[in-house]
């Protein structure tokens, strides 16, 4: 059955890829709202995502590829591979700097395919669920894995070390470096915890380069021994079902990978007790679940 030609739904990123600065801005709730009219492309969907190969909009950004966050993850089963649509962008503008992007308003112009199923079927994670047990290749060149950390309150993300996008991976890194300090600061709670930053970029990201990417955001460089913070890849093998489950979606290839983000906060007993979607949690928040968690 053909379905409707119009679907309203609102979509939040915040990805530092479609400013017109490379620089981080903050998020003000004071700042003047921009919009725009785009068509593009829907290159790719997941249970909360859209990937859209969006056309140039003039005085915002020029035709690129870029993920957007759906605010009501429902709306995901609606849009395909291979729909065309046409939106209005949000955004709060800052100087010269855009924040906050989402798309409303959105029209389905051109059905790919009626009643389209798609080949792959992403988990949401959700708090109680047990953590299937991931193997990875850590930056001392060993396979770790994570029923290990069992007894253990285990906080993990998701990054690669190319990234190039500052309210990306780098911000995961530099929270988790918030994190490890903050947890550092009350030796019984780090005895606890542990974190692991997971690569989805296995080819790339060997032992070697997660070790000088883990050592630079530590402070320590090459004295860090990783006792606290692991930096890991799966096996290329492994990657389709580790990112499925932890909800990560990842379009392109080689330097550049348009991808969602994925925070998960896992118990001792090995089940998630919070997941975080996007980039708007704070360390400090975290941290105060984490030692909930510890039993702290």
């Amino acid at each position: 059955m053909p379905r409707k030609a119009l679907f309203v739904l609102l979509f939040v990123a915040l990805l530092s890829g479609c400013r017109k600065s490379s620089a981080p801005t903050s998020e003000s709730s004071t700042a003047a709202q921009a919009t725009f009219q785009i068509r593009g492309k829907v290159v790719s969907t997941d249970a909360s995502h859209v990937t859209l190969d969006g056309d140039a909009v003039p005085g915002f950004m020029d035709a690129m590829t870029m993920p957007y966050k759906l605010k009501d993850p429902m709306v995901a089963t609606e849009l395909h591979p291979g729909d065309r649509i046409t939106a209005t962008i949000l955004a709060d503008k800052d100087g010269s700097d855009f924040a906050n992007v989402r798309l409303d308003n959105v029209v389905i112009v051109s059905q790919a395919r009626p009643d389209y199923v798609p080949a792959v079927q992403y988990n949401v994670p959700k708090a109680g669920d047990s953590v299937p047990d991931f193997k990875l290749l850590n930056q001392s060149n060993q396979t770790i894995h994570l029923a290990q950390f069992k007894g253990k309150v285990l906080l993990l993300t998701f990054i690669y070390t190319r990234c190039p996008f500052a309210d990306f991976c780098v911000r995961m890194s530099r929270n988790f470096a918030e994190v490890d300090k903050a947890l550092a600061a009350d030796p019984a709670l780090y005895q606890q915890t542990h974190l692991l930053s997971i690569s989805f970029d296995p080819a790339y990201d060997t032992p070697k380069v997660l070790r000088s990417y883990g050592g630079a955001y530590t402070g320590l460089y090459t004295k860090e021994k990783f006792l606290h913070w692991d930096f890991a890849a799966p096996t290329e093998k492994e990657l389709p079902a580790l990112t499925q489950y932890f909800d990560v979606g990842i379009t392109g290839s080689g330097k550049t990978l348009s991808h969602s983000l994925s925070t998960v906060l896992i118990g001792k007993d090995g089940k998630i007790v919070a997941w975080y979607p996007n980039n708007e949690w704070k360390p400090v928040d975290v941290v105060a679940q984490m030692k909930q968690a510890a039993g702290a």
